[in-house]
């Protein structure tokens, strides 16, 4: 997307963040608002503006993670130990003095989690006593974010939160509650917490120190203008501003003087109450045949003639009594004007209108000043004055006529112009310094909160790699007690194999047709005897009902002593029976049943079979 279009769609992002939820970004420099909105759209993995503005139409909680984003709540207690150390030695002594024992109110915009308002309440409480802290300190804490308020409302931090502090101010000023330090709740009530938009809420009034350390970084020029203004309201006259490090006051000299540069402290200049009353002089009227008699008339004359400053005298009906000769080459005005009424002379319009200000003068009893009135010369030069409106007073204090003095201030004025244009450079490099100097802060408080962003994420693998090293020696005692019962098993399968063995090598050796039926009756073992007697093998009679097996044993003469050996067990029972045998000959049997184990264990039955000539034959 060409840059240009892409300027375009931030700037309807913004617009769309202001209305649809009350925040507005607009003042706030496009540089930094472009890097922190970038970063959540590649966590989201959208690569537009106008792809991410519809992301949070569907999304609606994507708008708290973009606000967290943009609003680098970067903070701790007396964060810049050297800024904090100026205030608790310098300032804070100043506004003690200042107040005469009144009460002291303090603001502390862009507060973001809380800690800095905690931070100058324990410096206060350490200077004037927590007693006098409760009665007379009142610290206003503002932020835009509501969850950062939300955390600063409570006032409990981790150890880690805490680390900043003085052991000692810790334990004095924090109660430890589990694994939490919690502000101490009597202290607690003088700090007030509140959501405040710094370019649209109304300031908080008569303050005696305010500090905004580290947020009009944030906005651009004329948004600090705009905000500047505002605290310049909020303070009372003599009060202090502290401001961040990277922030400096260079377009407001009218409104603060600095106290310490360095520390980006400034103090409000007094407002001025009105035009300073300066001492008028009466003079009695007298003709000038008295005046040429008179020595000391004539030489106060003479003086006002010489006087190099341009200078009317003019009476209560308006006409024009005395001219110097600077105002006469001034003006162009000659003896022959003197009587003649101010009206009809250009003087009395231009460079000024005199006659309103006459008026003025004698309507409030006090001087009126013009401040450099300009009057274009023959050459196409101009030249400005100061022009000074006396009312002339007798000695009953009534007015008797006025005095009008141009003060030239060309040259103050050209050399004001080249301060001015000196100024406004120095100030433009300033400002570009400024401007580079506040990305740079900028850049490193979102460094600072990547870092600390970094550092949760380290913790967290932390955790997860010991919960992992946990399972890996459960896994193993677990891995140990299965090849302890796999060894058991093996040497069990090693004795059950030789028991078979065993076993298999009796029933081998047994000249007698053996067979185990389980509790239902069903073939578990048929030797090859029995193999050899019936015909079948074992594997084809395996687990077969032995009622249904076709042999030519007569199983229902069994069938009742079977069943009672089930019932009863530990049992045995013998009978003689004709049977046939696989070659189909006739064959007397001698066949044993004996009961295998007590009944409530599942209990089986041994069926042993030979034929009675046999029988006879081992007898």
């Amino acid at each position: 997307m060409k840059d240009g279009q892409s300027s375009i769609d931030l700037e309807h992002l913004l617009t769309h963040l202001r209305d649809t939820r009350g925040f507005d970004f607009t003042a706030y420099k496009r540089p930094t608002l472009g890097r922190r909105i970038a970063k959540r759209m590649a966590e989201v993995g959208v690569d537009s503006y106008t792809a991410y503005r519809d992301h949070l139409e569907v999304y609606p909680e994507e708008f708290t993670h973009l606000f967290n984003a943009i609003l680098i709540n970067v903070t701790s207690f007396f964060r810049d130990a050297e800024a904090f150390d100026h205030l608790r030695t310098t300032v804070i002594p100043k506004v003690i003095e200042n107040s005469n024992g009144g009460d002291i109110r303090m603001w502390s915009a862009g507060c973001a989690s809380g800690e800095e308002a905690y931070s100058i309440a324990v410096l206060f409480a350490e200077t004037i006593g927590r007693d006098a802290f409760r009665d007379r300190v009142k610290i206003y804490a503002t932020d835009v974010d509501e969850e950062e308020l939300t955390v600063a409302r409570a006032g409990t931090y981790s150890d880690r939160d805490t680390d900043g502090l003085p052991a000692e101010l810790r334990e004095r000023y924090f109660e430890h509650v589990g694994d939490q330090w919690v502000f101490t709740k009597d202290l607690r009530r003088c700090v007030i917490f509140g959501r405040h938009d710094l370019l649209s809420d109304a300031p908080i009034s008569r303050v005696d120190l305010l500090l905004c350390r580290n947020t009009l970084m944030y906005f651009h020029r004329e948004a600090q203008g705009r905000i500047v203004e505002r605290f310049h309201y909020a303070l009372r006259d003599g009060a202090f501003l502290v401001l961040g490090k990277a922030e400096m006051l260079v377009n407001f000299a009218t409104m603060f003087s600095p106290l310490d540069p360095k520390h980006r402290v400034f103090v409000k200049l007094r407002a001025e109450h009105g035009t300073e009353q300066l001492p008028t002089g009466h003079t009695d009227r007298v003709d000038r045949t008295t005046a040429a008699a008179s020595p000391a008339i004539r030489l106060r004359e003479v003086s006002f003639d010489q006087d190099p400053t341009a200078q009317l005298v003019v009476d209560l009906k308006g006409h024009l009594l005395m001219i110097n000769a600077r105002a006469r080459d001034l003006f162009g005005l000659t003896p022959r004007d003197l009587g003649r009424p101010l009206q009809d002379l250009e003087l009395s319009y231009r460079p000024a209108d005199l006659r309103s200000c006459i008026d003025e003068a004698h309507v409030r009893h006090q001087i009126v000043m013009l401040r450099e009135v300009r009057w274009p010369t023959a050459a196409g030069d101009a030249r400005y004055f100061n022009i000074q409106v006396t009312p002339v007073l007798d000695a009953a204090q009534s007015p008797i006529g006025s005095k009008i003095i141009f003060l030239d201030v060309t040259r103050q004025r050209e050399l004001q112009d080249e301060l001015q244009h000196s100024r406004q450079e120095l100030e433009t490099a300033y400002e570009e310094l400024q401007s580079t100097n506040e990305e740079l802060e900028t850049t490193n408080e979102e460094l600072q909160s990547t870092v600390e962003e970094l550092e949760t994420t380290n913790e967290e693998l932390q955790s997860t790699n010991e919960e992992l090293e946990t399972m890996n020696e459960e896994l193993q005692s677990t891995n140990e007690e299965l090849e302890t019962a796999n060894g058991e098993l093996r040497k069990r399968g090693v004795d059950l194999s030789r028991s078979n063995i065993f076993l298999s090598g009796i029933l081998r050796s047994v000249p007698l047709a053996v067979i185990v039926l389980n509790d239902q009756l069903q073939v578990e073992l048929w030797n090859d005897v029995a193999v050899e007697l019936w015909g079948l093998r074992a594997d084809e009679v395996y687990r077969k009902h032995f009622f249904g097996l076709d042999i030519g044993l007569p199983v229902e003469q069994l069938k009742q002593p079977l069943a009672g050996l089930l019932r009863h067990g530990d049992q045995r029972f013998e009978v003689q029976v004709n049977a046939m045998n696989r070659r189909g000959r006739q064959i007397q049997l001698r066949v044993q049943c004996v009961s295998i184990g007590p009944v409530e264990h599942g209990n089986g039955i041994i069926i042993l079979m030979q034929e009675s000539s046999r029988t006879d034959a081992v007898h």
